[in-house]
């Protein structure tokens, strides 16, 4: 574990980068708390899905809104995967916000502005005490805009995409590569043109493209980038 200062460290970039396993990684490696911000946005979308707010992939942004304001989420650390697991009103949805139909419609409710104005708030109660690995689309600009480091990460698309079908087909998900590499590009154009919090990297942002980078090569790289802003 870590003796240098706790800080906030943002984990930006765009989607299928492996920004969750990054952090997650980064935050074992710290001693920090990690956040994964795009699984609570799945786990609204997920319950919005099972609660009939979403049909045919049409949106009801109405009943949207009447179901985040009564949602409770929370994560549980898991000994045995070494993570914490996400909970929604207690049931936990940790595989079930992973699906091909909620990524196919997370980015439409993440844009929802009263959503991210609930979970946004979420966040920055949970990341209060500082010593946070928090990823997702907005956590450099909008979250925690004073974050003492701030990744942005990229990858090529066809990259991306691969490494989500690996992902799925691990998981015993019949997929389609075709299909989610065009997933990948309409949540790229979703997350960076929606009008609350778009994607963008902040000014401040170092940028990580790992679209050759091991995962090690990428810690490596990490490590060396942390030692120099605490040591600033």
């Amino acid at each position: 574990m870590s003796t240098d200062p706790k800080i906030i460290i943002a984990v930006d970039g765009y989607s299928s980068c492996g920004k969750s396993t990054f952090a997650k990684a980064i935050a074992a490696r710290l001693g920090y708390i990690f956040i994964d911000t795009g699984a609570m946005y799945r786990a609204v979308t997920l319950y919005a899905l099972e609660h009939g707010a979403i049909r045919s992939g049409m949106i009801d942004e109405e009943a949207v809104c009447r179901l985040v304001d009564r949602i409770a989420i929370t994560f549980r650390y898991n000994p045995e995967r070494g993570a914490s697991d996400i909970y929604v009103d207690g049931d936990l949805v940790e595989g079930r916000i992973r699906t091909l139909e909620v990524s196919n419609c997370v980015s439409g409710v993440s844009a929802i502005p009263a959503v991210r104005a609930k979970l946004v708030a979420m966040q920055q109660e949970m990341g209060r005490r500082r010593g946070v690995v928090m990823d997702g689309r907005d956590i450099g600009t909008a979250v925690f805009p004073d974050a003492e480091l701030k990744l942005f990460m990229t990858a090529d698309p066809a990259v991306r995409a691969r490494r989500r079908y690996d992902e799925l087909r691990a998981k015993g998900q019949e997929v389609s590569l075709d299909e989610i590499e065009r997933n990948v590009v309409e949540r790229d154009r979703a997350d960076t043109s929606r009008e609350v919090s778009p994607l963008r990297k902040a000014d401040d942002a170092i940028v990580l493209d790992n679209s050759r980078m091991t995962v090690d090569e990428q810690m490596a790289w990490f490590l060396d980038l942390f030692d120099k802003v605490v040591r600033a």
